[in-house]
């Protein structure tokens, strides 16, 4: 006759550590800073509800006079702002060109000397520190009043942005057909033709279809310091107080920068 085994005693469950409160605590610690941060930075820039409150007016005001807008003022606002186009058009293609070698320069992965990388990338961040509207101010003061101005402010905009993208995709690649490549023997310029370009080409291509988008915004404001395109007849319709003008610029701009926005997100998504 079998006797049926003894049972085992159970192992001692180990002890449960309680990790919530201090994560809580952190969690609440971080909205009190933040709360804080907001509130001394709302009382040294003086902003204040009161503020936003008392200006409702004023701004229906400012609404009532805006509408209706003045749409026989299409005629005359439809070549600046086909010139505004033209501008971003120049400026990002030019931007994106200049931006692709600098920002292989600045890719650890293709250009391990740090001592050439650095100071590339050194250069890349005070070109991006520059706002465009003070390229743009810049260079009407040295070139004159005009489109050309407005163009080589996007150009230097478009580059700092499309190049700091894109040695961050370049970086990101897959390092596996690199190290193939380099393996058989092939170059530095065939690993970058035939292993980074291919990877990293859609993503350019969407930063550069993006660029362009805030380069037709950035482009109307850029005539109001003289640059050329819509912003010089915006800036003449809100000095004469004709609101009525600016509303018809301002929904004619809105009107494009929706087309290019929708055109450029189906590219994307051909290419991604």
């Amino acid at each position: 006759m079998m006797r049926a085994p003894l049972p085992t005693p159970s192992q001692p469950s180990p002890p449960v550590v309680d990790i919530q409160p201090p994560l809580r605590y952190k969690r609440y610690a971080g909205w009190i800073l933040l709360i804080l941060i907001i509130v001394m930075c709302s009382i040294q820039t003086k902003v204040t509800p009161y503020q936003l409150i008392t200006g409702l007016p004023q701004m229906g005001q400012l609404l009532k006079e805006m509408f209706p807008p003045d749409w026989s003022y299409i005629p005359t606002i439809w070549a600046p702002m086909m010139e505004t186009v033209q501008i971003a058009i120049l400026g990002t293609t030019i931007g994106g060109i200049i931006a692709v070698p600098v920002a292989l320069l600045c890719s650890y992965n293709i250009m391990p000397n740090r001592f050439i990388a650095l100071p590339v990338r050194m250069i890349l961040n005070l070109v991006r520190t520059i706002p465009d509207l003070l390229f743009a101010a810049i260079f009407v003061a040295v070139f004159g009043i005009g489109p050309f101005a407005g163009m080589l402010a996007l150009v230097f905009f478009s580059f700092g942005i499309i190049a700091k993208l894109t040695f961050e995709a370049i970086e990101a690649i897959d390092p596996g057909p690199l190290e193939a490549m380099t393996a058989v023997g092939a170059s530095r310029l065939q690993v970058i033709r035939f292993g980074v370009l291919p990877q990293a080409l859609p993503y350019f291509m969407s930063y550069l279809l993006y660029t362009f988008e805030v380069n037709v915004r950035a482009a109307s404001v850029l005539g109001l310091v003289g640059a050329g395109g819509i912003g010089l007849l915006l800036d003449r319709s809100l000095g004469l107080f004709r609101y009525d003008r600016a509303c018809v610029i301002i929904l004619l701009t809105l009107v494009i920068v929706l087309i290019i926005d929708y055109s450029s997100t189906w590219i994307r998504r051909k290419l991604l």
